[in-house]
């Protein structure tokens, strides 16, 4: 009872008040002259050490060793322990039941991983005792070679980590040297006391220093530290192996995007200065602290956008389109009504809404069926409005067929021109001479809405009705996305990369991919509508 009033009034649960009348102060035992059998005997006993698959290294440690008994015996530990996982190519350092150690031992660990030049300000403790900080720093020099800063590095915590163990996690993590994988660590000290109360057999234990960390101007105390990676326990071993074979496949998979996008990006001089960007973030160790699949799309994709400006160059889930399948009649009716909408306004005003550009094996079947069951609905109109403000894009098979509903019988238009760079040739889009059902022609008014979520499809077909001259287009900027893209797969993983490989032509300035189009008239897109039918009705005004 005395301890818990203790710690709330101090907010601190390290503080144990404890009653042991035959306690009696502990002091350090001195390293007794041990031959050294079975000092190596010893060593084996208290440190486990072996080399798993894929030559991963897995060091179990339980008590951090000073600096003075790691001189002594480091011979033996070198022949025993660190020779056997200096060459691997990663290591997990064991430290879920690390329940004691020595101050002087952190700088000793922390230098293993780290460089020799220049030296780093791990840590600064404060001895409220003494009234003295000491600062502890990477050493210059060290028995048998280091592991260097290059090779994964996994610390395995638990919620029993704790003290001096806690302290080397908390460095290696804000140095970026090590990825933390298991549980949140106990919150313990760098160095606790046990003082007698008085006169009588009570004794309280209690922090008598603090660490602070140069980096985060922090301390693990009391709050432990965090992992990067939290699973239990028992699982960690697991969760650090599949991290570091994920680790090992990153610099192939990051090679391959570089090496798709110069062979396949559909702007050439784009791929080659993001290719080159991308290895040199690899080689600089930018994708070093990767821990999970989520993680390393997440990054790549950010990379990627940032180096290019292309929303559409991402790192993507492998949707591969379903291939087309005929439909019977009733179903074709069924899925042309579900996906148009048409009306017809005052003053004999056409609307049509549709929120996607579709792709049918069965052409000449769909083209009657939206024919009869929308288009007639408003070819008959004076002026149209095409609501295109949902509309994600899709297929850019349609927009040639449905351009040409708006020009004249026997008018011959180059639509654009779209070089596709993943087979090196040019698809030009022109209006088709033959179409089902009545042109609505280019005399009579066309406006089209467009919002932010206007994309691809939709903005190919929003661009060339503008540029063209066609349409009067109402709303927001578009999406500025991309023609449809492919996606490749990166290695033997689940893992994609969306490319765009085709964009429209350029002789006469950029197009719309990245950019988006502007509108003629910019109103939000719910204002959209509402402004074009005042338009129109202007229109018909200034007619009479």
């Amino acid at each position: 009872m005395l301890t818990d009033r203790v710690r709330s009034v101090i907010s601190d649960p390290r503080v144990m008040i404890t009653y042991d009348p035959y306690y009696v102060p502990a002091t350090p035992p001195e390293m007794p002259n041990i031959p050294p059998e079975q000092l190596a005997a010893v060593v084996k006993d208290t440190v486990n050490v072996e080399v798993l698959q894929e030559d991963i290294a897995y060091l179990k440690i339980q008590h951090i060793i000073g600096e003075e008994i790691a001189q002594k015996i480091g011979p033996i530990l070198l022949q025993h322990v660190w020779d056997k996982v200096l060459p691997t190519s990663a290591m997990i350092l064991d430290l879920r039941y690390a329940v004691s150690g020595e101050l002087s031992g952190i700088p000793y660990i922390v230098s293993y991983y780290t460089d020799a030049e220049p030296l780093i300000h791990i840590d600064s403790v404060y001895n409220r005792p003494l009234n003295s900080t000491t600062e502890l720093w990477s050493m210059p020099s060290l028995l048998g070679k280091r592991y260097g800063t290059s090779k994964p590095l996994i610390i395995l915590t638990s919620r029993n980590t704790v003290g001096i163990a806690e302290d080397v996690a908390y460095c290696l993590k804000t140095l970026k040297r090590a990825t933390i994988v298991g549980e949140n660590t106990a919150g313990g000290s760098v160095k606790i006391d046990q003082m007698k109360l008085g006169n009588t057999d009570f004794y309280v234990s209690v922090p008598v220093a603090k660490s602070t960390n140069p980096i985060t101007g922090k301390s693990w105390e009391i709050e432990g530290v965090a992992p990067d990676v939290e699973v239990r326990a028992e699982d960690a071993v697991e969760a650090a192996i599949t991290i570091i074979t994920l680790r090992a496949e990153i610099p192939v998979i990051v090679k391959n995007v570089a090496s798709l996008l110069v062979e396949y990006y559909a702007f050439e001089n784009i791929a080659a200065n993001v290719a080159e960007n991308l290895e040199e973030l690899l080689s600089t160790g930018d994708y070093n602290m990767i821990s999970s699949k989520d993680e390393l799309k997440e990054k790549l994709s950010a990379d990627l956008l940032r180096l290019s400006g292309d929303k559409c160059l991402k790192i993507t889930e492998n949707n591969p389109m379903m291939s087309p399948v005929s439909l019977s009649p009733e179903m074709l009716v069924a899925l042309v009504n579900d996906s148009f909408y048409t009306d017809v306004f005052d003053n004999n005003i056409g609307y049509m809404r549709f929120d996607m550009f579709g792709d049918f094996p069965q052409v000449a079947a769909v083209a009657r069926i939206i024919v009869e069951h929308v288009w007639n609905k408003v070819v008959h109109t004076d002026a149209m409005i095409i609501d295109l403000r949902n509309n994600i894009g899709g297929s850019i098979n349609p927009i040639a067929g449905l351009c040409s509903y708006f020009y004249d019988d026997g008018t011959s238009i180059v639509l654009d021109k779209l070089y596709d760079r993943s087979s090196g040739t040019t698809i030009v889009l022109e209006t088709l001479p033959e179409l089902t059902g009545k042109r609505y022609g280019f005399q009579k008014g066309l406006l089209i809405l467009t919002s932010k979520a206007t994309a691809g499809a939709a903005e190919e077909f929003v661009y060339i009705m503008k540029k063209l001259g066609r349409a009067m287009i109402v709303g927001e900027p578009t999406n500025g996305s991309c023609q449809p893209p492919k996606t490749f797969q990166l290695g033997d993983r689940d893992v994609f990369v969306s490319i765009p490989v085709t964009h429209s032509e350029t002789t006469q300035g950029p197009a719309w991919e990245g950019a988006g189009i502007t509108p003629h008239i910019i109103v939000s897109a719910n204002e959209a509508l509402n402004v074009a039918k005042d338009l129109l009705l202007k229109h018909f005004s200034n007619q009479k």
